[in-house]
């Protein structure tokens, strides 16, 4: 049997498969691929009332305007500050948690720890910002604690300090134990002969861990922080937006909340999506270089 008719039996036997994804790649298109139109708007003076076709062509001025605004630079600066904190603090927290949890002996003490770190990561920021916000407003626990060993009142999350530090603490609380699972995982696959002839050679927990478990988990570790730099320009809108106020956007707006403050309350929907479309096309570039680099160094491939 020639090989078109294998391909075409093989094809016919498929098709009922192919008929299943369908409605998910129509779903995929109209909300994925469709919205990808209004990257239009970036070239033109849009007016709404005259819709993509007819609103007036102006090229690479509403980047030029964008690009001249004076917060634009210190949102820019944020996001890359706020980004690359939550990556650093994101991956070594859960690096030493990982190591610390794994010398543990207790096994109904680790599986204890590794639940209640765990649990965050499944809360939305919805309800974690509320959290938040009550625990660190005047009248909060925090305050309230300061104020008894005789301290004033720290408005938290009034303050361009304090709020930035909230949010790359936050973030990597509420992370941090999805991380660890990865990290305990690739500890487990270490070879435990390698700890075994350690002992014997007289080395110790200290040794070890910098011998052995540190060099086994490299890959990981390389691969985990090579994926991240994609994403440098994501600073957590959804948390940002649910936090931040008026008072503190010199340290705490970043691209994604000046687009939405941009776009839906100034209604300056052109500025607005060449501000996205500028971050899209630098992600698109960090992401094509960060999986370049974890094929180059961790052997990682898509498919």
């Amino acid at each position: 049997m020639s090989l078109i008719h294998v391909n075409k039996r093989r094809l016919g036997s498929e098709v009922p498969l192919h008929m299943m994804l369908l409605p998910g790649v129509i779903v995929t298109l109209i909300y994925a691929y469709g919205p990808m139109l209004g990257i239009v708007m970036a070239f033109q003076k849009f007016m709404p009332m005259r819709g993509f076709f007819k609103s007036e062509w102006i090229g690479l001025k509403n980047f030029e305007y964008v690009f001249s605004l004076p917060d634009f630079n210190q949102v820019l600066w944020n996001t890359f500050f706020i980004s690359v904190m939550k990556i650093i603090f994101g991956l070594f927290v859960p690096l030493a948690l990982a190591l610390l949890l794994n010398e543990i002996t207790k096994n109904w003490f680790k599986r204890l720890v590794q639940t209640s770190v765990f649990l965050p990561f499944f809360l939305s920021w919805a309800v974690l910002g509320g959290v938040l916000i009550e625990i660190f407003s005047l009248k909060g626990p925090v305050n309230a604690l300061i104020s008894a060993f005789g301290g004033e009142p720290v408005m938290f999350m009034g303050s361009n300090h304090w709020f930035v530090t909230i949010l790359i603490g936050s973030d990597v609380w509420k992370g941090m134990g999805y991380n660890m699972i990865i990290f305990l995982a690739a500890i487990v696959g270490i070879n435990a002969n390698l700890y075994e002839a350690a002992e014997v050679d007289g080395a110790g927990k200290w040794k070890q861990m910098v011998h052995i478990t540190l060099p086994g988990m490299a890959p990981i570790i390389i691969l985990l922080l090579t994926l991240s730099l994609g994403s440098v320009l994501n600073a957590g809108f959804d948390q940002i937006l649910i936090l931040y106020n008026p008072v503190v956007y010199e340290s705490g707006d970043v691209i994604d909340t000046f687009v939405y403050r941009l776009g839906l309350f100034d209604q300056q929907y052109a500025p607005a999506a060449a501000i996205g479309l500028f971050k899209s096309v630098i992600s698109v570039g960090l992401v094509s270089v960060s999986y370049y680099l974890a094929y180059r160094f961790s052997n990682y491939r898509i498919f």
